[in-house]
């Protein structure tokens, strides 16, 4: 029997729209009870397990869609475009914890991830072993007295499932300190901390412990863009962030995330949101898009 209706409805009786802490430790509650216009945010390392409605997410050139019974990974933070396409949407998220991963490969002697260019966001369907272990989750939402002996031991269960599934290579390249997906994740952190400083390719490639050809490669299998071009991402959705929640002038905007020239800014900010700065945020203001989903 399928309890997905069943479980949707149950994290919608703990939660509210947009994301919320469960709590469960170590879950998030993720809910809309309408369609959402495209809306900007940064992915951290998240197992995301749809259990109502529809969403597409976008990754650079990369798009994906899925709805109840898919889960979406994302191995490394990442800014990304996302969209409720079919509501009520009711989904689940957990952090991918590094360090139980890695554990889990050691006591089951799961080898360390290979060194292939691997993506950092990925849809699968779930099988029935990780449905099963989704289920008991969600269900100590009505069971808080068992919430601090069963939660870890469950969420262990589900990283396991992961480890062992279609999204195996990509949880692996989690638990792997020196995989490659570990060190392009150093520098994508680097770039969102430091985004507004200028950056140097080798600066980013010495950080890696990689070429810069080899950064390169495997950066943009990672994430569809080049460490430049994700750069630019992370400034234009910190702009649109500071635009809204300061009101801030366009020009001095476009100086606190990085930008030398204003007219730079403006026609990248227009490429990127389809208005510039100015008439982007008027938009916003008549036309709130609500809590972010994730």
């Amino acid at each position: 029997m399928d309890r997905l209706p069943e479980l949707a409805a149950l994290t919608r009786r703990h939660s509210t729209q947009g994301v919320a802490a469960a709590d469960c430790p170590g879950m998030l509650l993720i809910g809309a009870d309408a369609v959402t216009p495209a809306q900007q945010i940064v992915y951290e390392p998240m197992l995301c397990v749809i259990l109502q409605g529809a969403k597409r997410t976008t990754l650079g050139a990369l798009s994906y869609t899925y709805r109840a019974g898919d889960y979406l990974v994302a191995s490394a933070d990442l800014p990304v475009s996302g969209q409720v396409l079919e509501a009520p949407y009711a989904a689940i998220g957990i952090p991918l914890d590094p360090v139980i991963i890695a554990d889990l490969m050691l006591e089951t002697g799961t080898p360390a991830a290979e060194t292939a260019p691997v993506r950092a966001l990925a849809v699968n369907r779930m099988d029935k072993g990780l449905r099963d272990a989704v289920g008991r989750l969600i269900g100590l939402l009505d069971r808080p007295a068992d919430v601090p002996v069963m939660a870890p031991m469950i969420r262990r269960e589900i990283l396991w499932r992961l480890l062992a599934g279609d999204a195996g290579e990509m949880i692996r390249q989690i638990g792997s300190q020196d995989g490659r997906l570990a060190r392009v994740q150093r520098v994508i952190r680097r770039l969102r901390e430091r985004y507004a400083e200028p950056i140097r390719i080798a600066d980013l490639a010495d950080l890696a412990g990689m070429s810069e050809t080899s950064l390169h490669r495997h950066f943009k299998a990672a994430t569809s863009m080049s460490p430049l071009q994700f750069l630019k991402q992370v400034r234009l959705q910190q702009a649109r962030n500071l635009l809204l929640g300061q009101g801030r002038d366009v020009a001095g905007v476009g100086f606190a995330v990085g930008y030398d020239s204003p007219s730079q800014f403006s026609r990248e900010y227009s490429r990127q949101f389809g208005r510039p700065p100015g008439r982007d945020l008027d938009h916003l203001r008549r036309e709130p898009a609500g809590a972010a989903v994730l």
